[in-house]
């Protein structure tokens, strides 16, 4: 039976370090953020609105990200963090492209508010001058990703020596995309893990040598 006193129990346990609070503090506001967004769309983030449903003032949120646009710089950064796991082991070329859009659709079934928010932004992105520049960047980086994955297949010779790249990146990511906004649309009619065997499958037979 525990008879230690509440100060004594809160004494014994370690103190978070500023930078743990401060992780704390932000990963509190960035869940907040992406709440209203799903709720009500990208018009309903203020920081005053972030701030009220964290728990915290208005002043906080400003002194963590500075602005609306950092913080939404912040969410879309945040939000696809890790999305695909399993990959850190595997390194570059057709087998890691594979496995990452396999991963990346069976993720879908479990991702959660962050990562739906991360995509209704991304949809209303080409409309919104403060949304283009930063899911521009983001898609730039990920198809950068796609890219060094092909581009070294051809190098080992595990893809074709005719495959482009550049080619190859953009539509791996329009693919990517657009099956993440079906099952936001639609998760019942998405079976993700079915669908992930099909598209890595699909890949491999157009990309591999022969």
């Amino acid at each position: 039976m525990d008879t230690g006193t509440t100060s004594e129990r809160t004494a014994s346990r370690p103190r978070r370090t500023q930078e743990e609070r401060r992780a704390h503090t932000e990963a509190a506001l960035l869940a907040a953020a992406a709440d209203l967004v799903v709720e009500a769309g990208v018009s309903a983030l203020t920081l005053a609105r972030v701030g009220e449903r964290a728990g915290y003032s208005r002043g906080i949120v400003t002194h963590h990200f500075g602005s609306k646009q950092a913080l939404l710089e912040a969410l879309a950064r945040s939000a696809q963090a890790g999305f695909v796991a399993g990959l850190e082991d595997v390194p570059a070329g057709l087998e890691h492209l594979l496995r990452l859009v396999a991963g990346y659709v069976r993720a879908l079934a479990g991702a959660g508010v962050a990562s739906r928010a991360f995509l209704l932004l991304w949809a209303t992105a080409p409309t919104s001058p403060e949304l283009a520049p930063i899911f521009a960047e983001r898609d730039e980086r990920f198809r950068a990703d796609l890219h060094a994955d092909v581009a070294q297949g051809v190098a080992d010779g595990a893809v074709r020596a005719d495959v482009d790249p550049h080619a190859v990146a953009v539509a791996v990511l329009g693919q990517l995309r657009g099956i993440s906004m079906q099952h936001q649309l639609a998760p019942e009619s998405v079976d993700t893990e079915l669908l992930g065997a099909l598209v890595a499958d699909t890949w491999r037979r157009a990309l591999e040598t022969v």
